[in-house]
């Protein structure tokens, strides 16, 4: 297995996403009047909350990724039992929002709903990889993933 099979999509979905991640920082960075959200402590806390959720999905879901896909097997547990494409997903909705909140700034939720409308653009050629590959074994798992519109 090669290492575009770990990457995926990957590749694409930031090459898209980190230029508008990286003009939001830098605005962000000299204007930041522009992107306070002024909600306090309400703000540490739920980022907090999203952070100690998305981190460990986000984390087990690579490390699945690094030990389960170089031995062409299907990862069906864990993070992936939750959701179809956690990687992608735990970073856009809870990683990067949870940051955006400790620091106080709405920044975040843009890159985020970004990476997350980008990696369901590309998630269709990575599932049909998987179907081409994976065949009943994918469908079966697909119809068993709690999350499925996530």
């Amino acid at each position: 297995m090669n290492i575009k099979s770990l990457i995926g999509s990957g590749d694409k979905i930031m090459g898209i996403t980190l230029p508008f991640a990286i003009i939001g920082i830098v605005l962000n960075v000299f204007y930041p009047q522009w992107f306070k959200m002024n909600i306090g402590n309400t703000g540490i806390i739920i980022g907090i909350i999203l952070l100690v959720v998305g981190v460990p999905l986000w984390l087990t879901a690579v490390f699945q990724m690094v030990k389960f896909v170089p031995q062409n097997m299907l990862i069906t547990k864990g993070a992936f039992k939750i959701m179809l494409h956690p990687i992608y997903t735990a970073v856009a909705l809870l990683v990067i929002p949870g940051v955006s909140f400790l620091f106080d700034t709405w920044v975040g939720f843009a890159i985020g709903i970004i990476l997350y409308v980008i990696s369901r653009i590309f998630r269709g050629q990575e599932e049909k990889k998987l179907d081409d590959v994976f065949m009943e074994e994918y469908k079966t798992y697909r119809s068993k993933v709690i999350l499925k519109w996530i």
